[in-house]
């Protein structure tokens, strides 16, 4: 349910909240909320909050200020000045059956860009986890073959999904992918995806855009000493053709996201950084 505060305030607000929420300034409410910190960057934080005994992800913002929009500006990027990329992105994808974190609530104010202060309300991914800890069991425990080839396929078929719905995540490491836990014991791979909140939105996404999101998943993966057929699998699936068609018909592309894949690790290596950090 969409909720107009004034022509410099836009909110939505879902039914499950209206009760508790509906009569408040959610900009207000959303500063004064507090909860079990999971991540402070800049001018923008991440808490755990609990309403009515239900877990959400709470991720406020609070301006980037001009110099980081200038800085964004002069190597060619669109700042991120709030929190409607992920709000956006959310919607989306629920409305395509790929899933991402529910928005529970969302608003941001207008005016100056610079000092804009917005929020976004998800519903917790309730038992799902990173595929960087499952990557991180796998160090004590290797899996069998067949669940790397499944999981490796459920990866290169959801990617595929994502991009087709003309979403670029722009932070597309395994530890922004989300295993259900239960369905994984159950031999199934469900998977979904969160922080969206660099996410691209384009009614058809451009090679560049998919070029950066392959390149940062293949990075996240480099120190995992996947086969090398496992690499070749997930190309297969995620386009959809024989891997001699699919690598044949655009071989620079597939070497320009090796060498960003390359790249990003080196310059971890040099900051001593995790791919979560990065994002």
């Amino acid at each position: 349910m969409p909720v107009k505060r004034s022509t410099n305030h836009r909110a939505y607000l879902a039914p499950e909240l209206a009760e508790r929420l509906g009569g408040e300034d959610l900009l207000r409410w959303a500063e004064s909320a507090e909860g079990e910190v999971f991540r402070t960057v800049k001018r923008r934080s991440t808490l755990r909050v609990q309403i009515g005994g239900q877990p959400y992800f709470l991720k406020r913002h609070r301006g980037v200020g001009w110099l980081e929009i200038l800085k964004n500006w002069l190597v060619g990027k669109r700042p991120v000045l709030g929190a409607e990329n992920e709000y956006r992105a959310c919607r989306h994808l629920a409305a395509r059956n790929l899933p991402a974190p529910r928005v529970a609530a969302f608003a941001t104010e207008g005016g100056n860009p610079a000092r804009r202060r917005s929020f976004v309300l998800c519903a917790e991914l309730s038992g799902y986890g990173s595929l960087e800890a499952v990557a991180a069991d796998w160090a004590r425990q290797p899996p069998s073959p067949r669940a790397r080839r499944r999981l490796i396929m459920a990866v290169a078929r959801f990617v595929r999904r994502l991009h087709e719905s003309g979403v670029a995540h722009r932070d597309l490491y395994i530890c922004h992918l989300m295993l259900d836990r239960q369905k994984w014991a159950q031999g199934e791979a469900r998977l979904a995806v969160l922080d969206l909140h660099r996410a691209r939105l384009q009614p058809r996404l451009s090679a560049y855009w998919r070029k950066r999101d392959l390149a940062a998943l293949l990075f996240s993966t480099l120190d995992l000493d996947l086969p090398a057929r496992s690499r070749l699998r997930f190309l297969r699936i995620y386009t959809g053709r024989p891997l001699r068609e699919a690598y044949g018909e655009d071989p620079r592309f597939w070497r320009a996201v090796a060498r960003r894949a390359q790249a990003l690790h080196r310059k971890a290596q040099r900051q001593g950084l995790t791919p979560g950090q990065q994002a």
